[in-house]
Parts: structure tokens; sequence; C-alpha cells
């Protein structure tokens, strides 16, 4: 039996058998590996900020972490980055392990505080990113996606420093959009974002997942909780440090008995 495993976590086993006759044969089987696994982690010793966390995010799902300031949303995913190591646990990225440089090949990120170099114009940062993705860069698709975020063309020539924050962050997420990678991690990506902006990157990411194949994941970390919701195959709910929730949506509010995802989180972190 031969096994391997691509970056969009598609494996493949090729099993070997004689038939009754004694010829060889061989039957190729494929299946989905987790995009995300995560056993038994901890960080942060003696006050943990994450606390034996286990968690699976399939490939190509979307999946929503949701918590309050301080919750460890963003100390789980410098984890998965592997830009802290935990004290207890494994993380795996498509069957990697985090620590290792080839699983991150695979990931697109976008931090909460996204800060690019001042000097740069726009298709500076982005040619730039796109080298670092070892992809080529194509104006068209930049235009594109500058026209689904409705950010006018100018931003190419603009110097970053002097886009407003919102631009910024447009441009963040372009690069990572433009990257073709199967793992996109965006921490707050709605930060920064008016509403009309907010709903037509929902409506990108949306229209995404169903022109790729196979389709890509996405960990969203973010406070909307209505974006949350529109967005997730599922979500976690962290809380002090802990998975206090995982399921979909509509499990969440059947579980805390609640009308609404806000009324839904609220219950599961006052216990009500």
């Amino acid at each position: 039996m031969c096994d391997t495993s691509n970056e969009a976590g598609i494996s493949t086993v090729v099993d070997r058998k004689r038939t009754g006759t004694g010829e060889l044969q061989f039957e190729r089987r494929t299946h989905l590996i987790s995009a995300v696994e995560i056993l038994d982690v901890t960080l942060g010793n003696p006050n943990p900020r994450l606390s034996e966390v286990n968690l699976k995010i399939a490939s190509g799902e979307y999946f929503g972490l949701i918590g309050m300031n301080g919750a460890g949303k963003t100390s789980l995913i410098k984890c998965i980055l592997d830009f802290c190591r935990p004290e207890q646990g494994e993380i795996s990225i498509f069957g990697q392990p985090a620590h290792k440089v080839a699983a991150r090949a695979p990931i697109a990120y976008l931090p909460e505080r996204f800060q690019a170099a001042a000097h740069l114009r726009g298709e500076q940062f982005l040619r730039r990113m796109m080298q670092l993705y070892q992809v080529p860069y194509h104006q068209d698709d930049a235009l594109e996606l500058f026209d689904c975020l409705s950010l006018t063309p100018t931003a190419l020539t603009l110097p970053l420093g002097k886009h407003s924050k919102g631009m910024a962050q447009k441009i963040g997420l372009i690069a990572c959009l433009l990257s073709g990678r199967h793992l996109l991690i965006l921490d707050e990506p709605m930060s920064g974002l008016d509403p009309y902006a907010r709903v037509k990157l929902k409506t990108l990411l949306q229209a995404r997942r169903h022109a790729n194949t196979p389709s890509p994941t996405l960990v969203l970390s973010s406070h909307m909780l209505v974006d949350v919701e529109t967005l997730c195959d599922r979500i976690a709910i962290l809380h002090q440090g802990q998975l206090q929730f995982i399921g979909s949506p509509a499990e969440c509010l059947q579980h805390f008995a609640a009308d609404s995802l806000e009324s839904a989180y609220m219950n599961c972190i006052t216990g009500t």
C-alpha cells in the first residue's frame, strides 16, 4: 500500500493485491484528511492561555472561532502557525506536524493587526507577497478582487502608509486570496471594514468555496457573530482558554436554547 497526500488535504491510497490467477492489480482510493488537527494543546504555565484544546477542522470546511478579547483565539491561531509552541499537545496541518516548514506551505494568513511596509505601493506589496507565495502575479486577477471589495484601482499606486485602515485590510485580504493557498486563516478580517465592505467580503468568500475544487478551508476568528453565522459550517466558542462548544450555528442555538447566536454565546459564557 502507498499513501500520499497533497496540500489540499486529499490523501490517495493505492492498494496492491493479486487476483486468484496471480495477476497484480492496483486499486486507488482517495479521501479527505483534516486541514487542522489540534490534540490536547495547552499553552502557558502556570496560567494557561489555552487549556487542553482538542479540535479537528475538515478540509474544505469554513470554521469560525468566537470569544471575547483574551479568550485565546489569537493564541490558538499562533500555535497553528507555529508562532509559539504549546507546552503540551500536538498540532498538524493537512497531516504535517505544525512545527515543520512543509506544514505552512498551504497557508495564507491575515493577522488581526495587519501592517505592511508603509513605503510600498499597493501593487508592489502584492507582487512581493506573490513572490513569497511562489505564484505569478496577475494584475487582472488583482483588479477583479479590487472590484469585488469596492477598492479603486488607484490603491495599486498609492503607498500603503497613505491607505485607511479599511483599505489596508482589503489589500491584505487580496494578497491572501491571490495566493491560491488551500488554508486561509483570517484573524478579525472584518475589523476596519464598513458594513458594505463586510457584505462584499462575505459574498466573495462564499463564492470562492463554490468556484474552487477542492474548496479552500477557512479558519475565521471574529467578534462579528452574524458574519460567522452566515459564513461558517461550524463554530467553536473559546472562553478563558477552553473550548466551551463545537458545532454548527444551528446546533449552538439549540444547545443553548437561544433564538440568536449572540444569545447562545452569552448563555454559553455565563452558564445560563
